[in-house]
């Protein structure tokens, strides 16, 4: 991860053939594009590599998981379930639709905690939205349960988790819809992209037609097709669906690869008696993108964090704080800082998130370090980088 480390010929080709060819948009130019219709290509590759009937491109993750809720008819007041640790796309997906986010604890998955989700739901409830952070996912038979008992939605962000799974089903087709981004810093990317899966036709006809302002897209004359309900502009371009279509074929590399650097780090961490590694749920296959580990504890753990960033091991993250993935920063999403007069809906209903407790949340990851693992590595620099992470780490835990 990511996979913009590894652009090659397969990708300078895909790119090529649509300036070639002339017709950058994915919708409409029938006569000039000569058969090339590079997003639907992408639909199908992904559909197929998913294990699921449908998949809709769209210009990025975010949108995704805005359109995915439009598509179940999620809207004004409704509340949807996240967690206190992903990124700050997730909220604003669940704002743009007038919903009301209601954030709830991570567990040792750092993803949604089931028990937390069951205290968490209301009768305004409408879906319980698990992140899969850092290539690893949360407890989906637990959470799909409580989603069946309630009759819930279950969305999946898989964001940064493409090529994970659970129970041997794909990340992101366990639930009734799962959404990617394929931006830059994805482990398959388009530059900018994200896609919904779903196994629903209806929320998939939805989305595709939300998607792009409403149009039916019935016929060959885009100027004659009609618009059944209201919808806004998250198309993606044929350049860069073209990216996408080139790197969803290296999807198992780049997860092979991952595995292999990934092992290797984890071997030389284990040794250390003072390291627990994140919780992957029975039946979990992590896609292999972050070796995510705990410490004793919370200044320990800042210790290290600190050690290795002025050692230049690089891309190792301490999430808890972080301006953009866990909730402690989030003061405009508390604040309810806006351009604009948010909804009534979201205002009167949104939680006073100054006065909740997260502590279950901060137990984790004030004691979590998340370390980047990169495609582009050669053998030898992985094991440099493991040897040295681990003489680090045991210096500070045993001075």
């Amino acid at each position: 991860m990511p996979g913009f480390e590894l652009f090659g010929s397969q990708e300078k080709a895909q790119v090529q053939d649509v300036l070639d060819n002339g017709v950058l948009m994915r919708y409409g130019f029938d006569g000039m594009r000569n058969g090339h219709w590079k997003a639907k290509e992408l639909e199908k590759a992904l559909a197929a590599r998913m294990q699921t009937k449908y998949a809709q491109l769209v210009s990025s993750g975010t949108s995704a998981l805005t359109v995915a809720l439009v598509s179940a008819g999620v809207g004004a007041g409704d509340e949807v379930i996240m967690p206190t640790f992903t990124f700050v796309a997730t909220f604003e997906s669940i704002l743009a639709v007038g919903a009301i986010p209601i954030l709830v604890d991570i567990d040792d998955t750092l993803t949604l905690d089931p028990d937390a989700v069951k205290k968490a739901i209301t009768s305004k409830t409408k879906v319980v939205m698990p992140v899969h952070m850092c290539g690893s996912m949360a407890n989906m038979g637990a959470l799909k349960t409580i989603c069946e008992e309630n009759q819930l939605l279950l969305l999946e962000d898989a964001c940064q988790a493409i090529g994970g799974s659970y129970n041997g089903k794909p990340l992101g087709s366990i639930g009734d819809m799962g959404c990617f981004s394929f931006d830059y810093v994805k482990t398959i990317t388009c530059g900018e992209g994200g896609a919904i899966i779903t196994n629903t036709e209806t929320y998939y006809k939805n989305a595709d037609h939300y998607s792009d302002h409403g149009h039916d897209h019935v016929g060959n004359d885009r100027g004659a097709e009609t618009h059944p309900f209201l919808g806004y502009n998250f198309r993606i371009s044929e350049l860069n669906a073209a990216v996408g279509c080139a790197q969803i074929n290296r999807l198992d590399e780049f997860i092979a690869l991952q595995e292999k650097h990934y092992t290797i780090l984890r071997k030389a961490l284990s040794d250390i008696p003072e390291i627990t590694f994140r919780r992957v749920p029975d039946g979990g296959v992590e896609n292999y993108s972050f070796l995510n580990f705990f410490l004793p504890t919370e200044e320990l753990t800042q210790k290290v964090h600190k050690a290795l960033g002025e050692s230049q091991i690089d891309a190792c993250f301490y999430w808890f704080d972080n301006n953009w993935h866990y909730y402690r920063k989030w003061g405009h999403l508390f604040q309810q800082k806006s351009l604009g007069r948010l909804p009534k809906d979201v205002l009167e209903g949104i939680p006073d998130y100054t006065q909740e407790d997260f502590s279950k949340s901060d137990h984790w990851m004030g004691r979590s370090i998340s370390c980047l693992v990169k495609l582009g590595w050669t053998e030898k620099e992985v094991h440099e980088r493991a040897a040295k992470m681990a003489g680090i780490i045991r210096q500070i835990v045993n001075p």
